[in-house]
């Protein structure tokens, strides 16, 4: 999150995060958006009646701010389908691993590392994807290749893949709302 609102202050991204969400008020990126006077919220799934009606109201609300790109930047539950619906191929979500491989329900963080780590992979790296109905699933957008070093830990591996997640995301971001993405061939791997 931090990494796309310096590139929109460096003009480099022409985007400005006018409204950050997270399903915890421990999220450090909540915090952190107050400290620089953007709107905070904590969206609940649990305090509405249904799935539906939770993932129309985060529509709505996010019409109301006239977001145009929704960003996972940390979010690790599927986007309610609504807003999947409301903004096509606009919702994108970065991924600390080369999908397809080491993607999926429970394949975040340390998990990645750890998985990539135990295979005896000699690279890894991040993938900037379009978010859809499955985990880790969309189009794929922008991946980034880091080499696994023989000392590696998860720990060192993730801190040297972070560097390029916070360099390829808001990358991909400009290029997506520029259009450069349109003209390459819509899949799904």
């Amino acid at each position: 999150m931090q990494a796309i609102i310096e590139a929109g202050k460096r003009g480099e991204l022409d985007a400005d995060v006018v409204w950050v969400v997270s399903n915890t008020e421990k999220a450090a990126g909540l915090a952190r958006a107050q400290d620089q006077g953007i709107e905070t919220w904590v969206f609940r799934m649990k305090s509405y009646p249904s799935p539906a009606e939770a993932g129309s109201d985060l529509v709505a609300r996010l019409r109301a701010r006239q977001v145009g790109y929704v960003v996972m930047a940390g979010y690790l539950k599927l986007m309610p389908v609504e807003v999947l619906r409301a903004f096509p191929d606009r919702v994108v979500n970065i991924h600390p691993g080369l999908l397809p491989r080491y993607g999926g329900p429970g394949m975040y963080g340390h998990h990645v590392h750890e998985a990539v780590l135990a295979a005896g992979e000699k690279e890894s790296g991040c993938t900037v994807h379009l978010a859809d109905e499955i985990y880790d699933h969309g189009r794929i957008l922008e991946q980034v290749r880091v080499p696994v070093l023989s000392d590696d830990t998860p720990e060192t591996l993730a801190a040297r893949v972070l560097i390029h997640e916070h360099i390829v995301l808001p990358k991909a971001l400009q290029k997506l709302i520029k259009g450069e993405y349109r003209n390459h061939e819509k899949h799904s791997h």
